[in-house]
């Protein structure tokens, strides 16, 4: 269940209404890097947790919190839209509200939604959900967390640095706060369930005995004059799972020619493939 008292998280103020940013906040709302996204992914990641019940928890908090950041940046969209003219035939040349309009205003806010936030990214495209990573794994669930709450804050602070309106930028800074909060606690979790030693290779509950050893933490080369790819961190001495040593080796072709036969008869295929 869940609950709202009508009062936002924190407070959204805008002192120079700006259509144009109110398109870019779109994206923190409805792009692949925002709000929907990680609300959904820890969503469906806490209805499909399994085990100790304070990792469900831990999701469907944050989900909540989530939830409350889309209604902070749908009030700021408003909020920025606000003077923007309602026809394209205002006069919009001497006015900085409506030059949105010619500056590069999301028309879908207007004509859609009457000047308010909607569930799409900066160019009106709908967030399909296709971006919600909820595996059933709860360290891939939580690596894949790190990574959007990355992705998350490297939008906010390209957002922060886009405005000059002093209220905005505190909205932003709150949200970007939140994101370094919630990347360390990803992070955290992921050293409840055993870190690097312990969690990976994911899943660690499938034998390694039962793969194929010879290539579990070989760096393997594909250079086309057979040279050795560059060195790194991840190509000699101890794997970082503890559980290996990274090794070299330049790839040569281990399979065959793949051949298919023929094709079918009445398959639709040439007279010459049968």
């Amino acid at each position: 269940m869940f609950y709202t008292d009508n009062r936002l998280q924190y407070p959204v103020r805008v002192e120079s209404p700006d259509p144009v940013f109110a398109r870019a906040l779109q994206q923190a709302i409805g792009g692949v890097e925002g709000e929907i996204r990680v609300a959904m992914q820890y969503f469906f990641q806490a209805c499909g947790a399994r085990g100790n019940p304070k990792f469900r928890d831990l999701l469907m908090n944050t989900a909540a919190e989530e939830l409350g950041h889309i209604e902070m940046l749908a009030t700021a969209v408003a909020l920025n839209l606000e003077g923007a003219p309602l026809s394209l035939k205002e006069e919009i040349a001497a006015d900085p509200v409506g030059g949105g309009v010619l500056g590069g205003i999301n028309l879908k806010n207007l004509l859609s939604s009457g000047l308010s936030a909607m569930p799409v990214d900066s160019d009106g495209v709908p967030f399909d959900m296709s971006h919600i990573y909820a595996s059933g794994n709860i360290a891939a669930d939580m690596t894949a967390n790190i990574a959007a709450e990355s992705t998350g804050r490297v939008l906010a602070t390209r957002l922060y640095n886009m405005t000059s309106d002093p209220g905005m930028k505190d909205m932003l800074s709150y949200l970007i706060a939140r994101d370094t909060m919630h990347q360390n606690q990803w992070m955290a979790a992921l050293e409840e369930l055993g870190g690097l030693t312990g969690a990976f290779p994911i899943p660690n509950s499938f034998p390694q005995e039962e793969e194929h050893q010879d290539f579990s933490y070989a760096y393997l080369g594909f250079q086309r004059d057979g040279s050795s790819p560059p060195e790194g961190r991840w190509s000699e001495g101890q794997s970082v799972d503890g559980k290996g040593a990274f090794v070299t080796q330049i790839m040569q072709p281990l399979g065959q020619t793949p051949d298919l036969g023929p094709a079918k008869p009445n398959s639709g295929a040439q007279a010459e493939q049968l």
